[in-house]
């Protein structure tokens, strides 16, 4: 379950991790009058789960009440990324002098959680994973024992911090840690912790998503799951009961099996693609399931071709076969080209029922990926 910015913050707040004051709107008129209360200048921030919003037109500055309602009418509607915003944060701007990274994630190679410093906040955490990883200093923490305040201050030393604000963010990232486990969280980071230029420590960002499966637990976070989603395909296809993820690329994808599926979204990567989703049909699927799956990925104009990846076990190939041919029939104009890989349980007979004039069969999955991957780049162009 991801958490929105302004839910993120919120957290933290109450937690003791510096915020600059804010307000949520949903129309022009709320957004001015929460920038007049805070007093400006004022970011105004869409309120969507994608990351480059800055860059996407998604944040802005004002420095009076003219400039806040132009740039909340701007931001209040626009399709962000194949998102609509319906909700902006109006917060307090920050002047700071410095900009870092402080993070908190589970580290599946090591199997341990993983609490992360870098000075190189602001930007892309991943672009610095791989074009600097010692720009990253990492600690890794024993769970049954939590974050020591040692390993918090020694990934800030580490990190190349200043000395004068190493315990503020030392304190941070403590906070952050102990937050992330108490609340079954799988990923928190505040990009960036912004230092201002009288010394305070302020997270000028938040991100914070919580594991589905312990919100039997966390019950206040999942009162929030209602207004987390911000998005039409994601909801429909919380739905129909799939396991779906949105992504930025334009490969639509469709498996049946989380390994499966996260096999294929790395090979459209390999064979130089970029994947538009994660969508897991899960075991079992029959012909309506299937074209379920079909109506969500079809659904996200963001994509421009899709490819099935289905290794029959308990899900049978001719099943499958049926879902795509239906949910393929009853379009009038299939919107994208699709190609399909079937194996296991039934699939010499699913080939044979798979209507070739609706879709590209492949024997095998690195043949259907390339073709997927070629079929995209051909719609883009």
């Amino acid at each position: 379950m991801r958490l929105h910015e302004y839910q993120a913050k919120r957290l933290f707040s109450e937690a003791g991790i510096q915020t600059p004051a804010s307000g949520l709107a949903s129309t022009v008129e709320e957004a001015v009058e929460a920038a007049e209360s805070i007093g400006y200048p004022v970011a105004i921030k869409a309120q969507v789960h994608v990351g480059g919003r800055g860059k996407a037109g998604g944040i802005k500055l004002a420095d009076t009440a003219q400039e806040a309602r132009e740039a909340a009418g701007e931001i209040i509607g626009m399709d962000l990324k194949g998102y609509t915003v319906d909700r902006v944060l109006v917060e307090a701007a920050v002047d700071f002098v410095t900009e870092l990274y402080v993070g908190v994630t589970m580290d599946r190679g090591a199997g341990k959680p993983v609490a992360m410093v870098s000075t190189k906040g602001g930007v892309d955490i991943e672009e610095v994973a791989e074009s600097d990883p010692d720009a990253i200093a990492r600690e890794h923490v024993d769970p049954a024992h939590g974050l020591h305040p040692y390993q918090a201050r020694k990934a800030v030393y580490d990190a190349g911090v200043e000395r004068e604000f190493a315990g503020d963010v030392a304190a941070i990232l403590s906070t952050l840690y102990d937050l992330w486990d108490e609340t079954d969280g799988s990923d928190a980071e505040i990009n960036p912790v912004m230092i201002t230029d009288d010394g305070a420590v302020v997270a000028a960002d938040a991100v914070f998503n919580v594991d589905d499966d312990a919100l039997f637990r966390q019950s206040e976070i999942a009162q929030l799951e209602g207004e987390t989603s911000g998005d039409d395909l994601e909801s429909m296809a919380s739905e129909y009961g799939f396991d779906y993820v949105r992504l930025d690329g334009n490969v639509g994808i469709i498996g049946n099996g989380a390994g499966l599926v996260m096999t294929t979204l790395d090979l459209v990567d390999y064979y130089g693609g970029a994947p538009a989703n994660f969508l897991d049909i899960g075991g079992g699927a029959k012909a309506g399931r299937v074209r379920n799956a079909l109506e969500v990925v079809f659904a996200d104009e963001n994509v421009d071709s899709v490819v099935f990846n289905i290794f029959g076990g308990i899900t049978r190939g001719d099943e499958v076969a049926r879902g795509i041919n239906d949910a393929l029939e009853a379009f009038d104009e299939i919107p994208n080209p699709v190609t399909v890989r079937l194996a296991g349980t039934n699939s010499v007979e699913g080939m044979e029922i798979l209507n070739t004039e609706l879709v590209t069969v492949e024997e095998t999955l690195e043949a259907a990926v390339q073709r997927a991957v070629a079929d995209a780049e051909e719609v883009a162009q």
